[in-house]
């Protein structure tokens, strides 16, 4: 196990709950370039490394205008009913600018899936301009800090009422499939993706940084890494009364127990947590202590004055933890 202790720079930020921009009111549509594989989309439809890359296999998505940030990137928003769990919701998408430049053309990208915290309904408020998210992975991109991350932001929950835990919790919306097959083939149609799970992450904040950190832990064939900041460690739906065994089976400690118990395949898990989360930080050094080793490769950010809240997360992203993952997954490749 490593763990690395680093520091943040920043003061504290609002409630994690009470960022996100309104619904979009422009109508136009954006395609990103994207292509079926082999129809003559970016690159001609030939990847420059096939064995990596996965050029978008469609359908194509219409996605429409959610907002436009200064370097000329877009926000974009689908409403998509999920072939596989059933469940229809939002996703908001973004490519950085990286992903329409020529040398790039014929490359897979990573994918992060960033899940916010709270209801996570009917919003996800990482799709607004206010807290930075996409800014900071294209500032840190253009400067090598980062790679340049493909972001899908689901919602996280079907509604206002109840926490799902990012689970398929028994006769309810299955929100795990949701997250973790449906969300990505959607990207998947849509973008160059890669098709190794080195280019496949999540980040979250509190309830959000759970089901990301359960995602990895629970398919690690498919997940490489995630940001979990200020994130509940053990399901904590009401919705599970009745259904110990499938709660358990979606419990991070027991799912950490499984993966070094077969040895693997190695998951990189960077918590960020503030140190005014006093209640937080005894359970995350707790879940380290105990299970976080082998396979389950940690490293521990505790922002200086950071709180439960979306400002401090994304300040600790910029710090180091988006260079931290970076650093053990793979990026696009430029054509020769």
């Amino acid at each position: 196990m490593g763990i690395v202790v680093l520091a943040a720079l920043g003061a504290v930020a609002w409630p994690v709950i009470n960022h996100f921009n309104g619904p979009s009111d422009q109508s136009d549509q954006v395609t990103y370039g994207q292509q079926a594989s082999g129809s003559g989309g970016n690159g001609g439809g030939s990847a420059a490394n096939p064995a990596k890359t996965l050029m978008p296999t469609g359908p194509q998505a219409h996605f429409r205008v959610q907002n436009r940030l200064p370097d000329g990137t877009t926000t974009g928003v689908v409403t998509l009913k999920g072939p596989k769990s059933g469940f229809t919701g939002k996703v908001w998408v973004w490519a950085p600018k990286q992903y329409s430049e020529p040398k790039y053309a014929r490359s897979g990208f990573p994918v992060m899936v960033a899940l916010p915290g709270g209801e996570g309904f009917p919003y996800n408020y990482w799709m607004g301009t206010d807290l930075k998210l996409q800014a900071t992975i294209a500032k840190l991109s253009q400067e090598g800090r980062s790679l340049p991350f493909l972001l899908a932001m689901p919602v996280l929950n079907p509604n206002d009422k109840n926490y799902y835990d990012g689970s398929d919790i028994p006769g309810q919306p299955k929100m795990g499939t949701w997250l973790t097959e449906d969300v990505p083939n959607l990207m998947k149609a849509n973008f160059r993706t890669l098709k190794s799970r080195d280019g496949w992450a999540f980040m979250g904040s509190s309830s959000g940084g759970f089901s990301g950190l359960k995602a990895v832990l629970k398919y690690p064939d498919r997940f490489k890494a995630v940001i979990a900041s200020g994130p509940d460690i053990v399901p904590d739906s009401p919705l599970w009364a009745g259904y110990g065994a499938a709660e358990q089976a979606n419990n991070p400690e027991r799912l950490a127990q499984k993966l070094i118990a077969r040895k693997g395949p190695d998951v990189f898990v960077d918590f960020q947590v503030g140190t005014l989360e006093r209640t937080v930080m005894p359970k995350v050094d707790k879940f380290i202590a105990q299970y976080c080793h082998g396979p389950v490769k940690t490293r521990l950010l505790r922002i200086p004055g950071g709180g439960h809240d979306a400002k401090s997360y994304v300040r600790g992203m910029a710090d180091s933890g988006l260079q931290w993952i970076s650093a053990h997954m793979e990026g696009p490749t430029a054509d020769g």
